[in-house]
This record gives C-alpha cells, sequence and structure tokens, in this order.
C-alpha cells in the first residue's frame, strides 16, 4: 500500500511541473511597423492614393524593397497605389532611411528619401512572445517633423511637399504616425 501510496505522490508531483505550451497568440501586438498616410496637398484632409510607389531601404538593392503585394509578380509585389503603408524600422539601431520612389514604374520616377532617428525601448510581452521594441522619434528641433529628415537625392524634384509626424511614440500599428503631402 504504501508503494502505491508513493508511486501517486511521485506522478501528482511529476504532473504539477508540467505546464502548458508557450505559444504567442497572432493577436498579441509585437514590433510595431511605422503606419504612413498620404494626403493630397490641395486638399490636406484628403487621403491620396500615390501611383506605383516602391520603398526601397537605403543601400538596399531594388529588388529587397518592401512587399506590399505577396502574390505579386517580381516587379508588381514591391509596388502599392495605396494612400497608407506600413514601413519597418530598424530594431538594432538608431536611425532607419528609406528611399520613396513615386511612380516607379515609368520612365521618370520621382525619388525622396526619408530618414528616421530615433530610440529604442525593449518591452517585454509575455513568455510565449519574448520582447518587442517600441520606438520615439527623436526631436531633431523644434518643428513638427522631429525625428525626420527628408531628402532628394536623385535631384529630380521632391514629390513629397509636406510631412508631418503625428505621433512620435511608435508603440502600436492601429494609428497613423506619419502624414505626407503631395
Amino acid at each position: 500500500m504504501k508503494k502505491i501510496v508513493c508511486l501517486l505522490l511521485i506522478f501528482t508531483f511529476g504532473l504539477s511541473g508540467c505546464e502548458k505550451d508557450d505559444i504567442c497568440d497572432a493577436n498579441t501586438p509585437t514590433t510595431p511597423r511605422l503606419v504612413i498616410e498620404f494626403y493630397d496637398n490641395a486638399a490636406p484632409t484628403v487621403l491620396k492614393p500615390v501611383t506605383n510607389l516602391k520603398v526601397v531601404g537605403v543601400g538596399k538593392d531594388d529588388t529587397d524593397a518592401i512587399i506590399f503585394n505577396e502574390g505579386g509578380t517580381s516587379v508588381t509585389k514591391y509596388l502599392t497605389s495605396a494612400s497608407k503603408i506600413s514601413i519597418p524600422l530598424k530594431t538594432d539601431g538608431t536611425s532607419t532611411s528609406y528611399k520613396f520612389i513615386f511612380n516607379a514604374t515609368s520612365t521618370s520616377p520621382n525619388t525622396d528619401v526619408l530618414t528616421f532617428n530615433y530610440t529604442t525601448q525593449n518591452v517585454y510581452v509575455s513568455r510565449a512572445c519574448g520582447f518587442k521594441t517600441t520606438f520615439t522619434l527623436n526631436p531633431r528641433d523644434n518643428t513638427a517633423n522631429s525625428g525626420l529628415i527628408k531628402t532628394d537625392p536623385a535631384a529630380d524634384g521632391i514629390w513629397m511637399l509636406n510631412t508631418n509626424v503625428v505621433t512620435s511614440n511608435i508603440e502600436l500599428e492601429n494609428e497613423t504616425h506619419l502624414k505626407v503631402y503631395f
């Protein structure tokens, strides 16, 4: 009888050490991407789709651009004509630069570069999901575009006429962080 009780106790203690599998729920917020909305410069409250927009990291090859259409061809998967996009920022640095190519499929595309300067913070999510990184755009000056530098490397004329940082804290993807007027 003592052997059976001992065996039951060992079995019970053995089960108490087991834990359910840790799986990160797909709905759990992870490292957010920067959300950009495009507006008509003539009517600043009207969203405006960008014709054949291609976004490529500075120093990256054009075939390493951000994929907007998973099922697209080798050309169209990198293009979007949306009025709202989401792009990732580097989690292992304090600056990310992207080329925004307007009308990328034309014979005379227009390229502007946006550089985002920021600080990062790792935030614990859960044991299953680990950490996520949040970003805070660095104040560059006292303007509304703190943490953002815009350049025209191709000297083809700036197509992004105005930019406005809506929120400098990038913690979620369900809000707009940057508005671009063109």
